[in-house]
């Protein structure tokens, strides 16, 4: 499981581009406009860049109404739990505790997820998903998983409503 804690200071808004390739690269990176130059195309359906010498076509997806996207990034730390006597599980950087079950490995309750804490680094309205040489549409894996998790989370958001009439 996954906890977003919020920024520690006014987060900074981005645009994420999803390219059609892997990179080997996980850290910030100082990008030129000789390098990376989106131009929005003549009717403003879509974006047009060169990556590589690989001519791309970026289709922008926007997030609803209501919607926020967020970039977060990894930590060590876990999300304190409350133990079976109701007192805080002061554990948080991921340190095991022995269960009393004999086998030192802290899984106290199997059935209870640790929850994970990611920092939110960025926030987002927008997503632009890049196809080669053919524009991203309704078959393309990202765009098709951005609208099957918007509508499910819409589902989750109606039936959480309806629950608590």
């Amino acid at each position: 499981m996954l906890a977003i804690q919020a920024p520690k200071q006014q987060q900074e808004k981005c645009t994420p581009n999803i390219l059609p390739c892997r990179i080997h690269h996980t850290g910030p990176i100082n990008v030129s406009k000789r390098h990376w130059d989106p131009v929005d195309s003549a009717d403003q359906r879509y974006k047009i860049a060169y990556f590589r010498g690989r001519k791309l076509y970026g289709v922008t997806l926007g997030l609803p109404q209501g919607y926020r996207g967020v970039v977060a990034a990894a930590g060590d730390q876990v999300l304190a739990s409350k133990t079976e006597d109701g007192k805080k599980d002061e554990r948080m950087d991921g340190e095991a505790g022995d269960d009393g079950d004999g086998d030192g490995d802290g899984d106290e309750d199997e059935g209870e997820a640790e929850a994970k804490v990611l920092e939110e680094v960025a926030g987002f309205e927008q997503v632009v998903v890049w196809g080669h040489e053919s524009i991203a549409d309704a078959s393309d894996p990202y765009v098709r998983g951005m609208e099957e998790w918007i509508a499910w989370s819409a589902c989750r958001v109606r039936k959480g409503e309806a629950d608590e009439m």
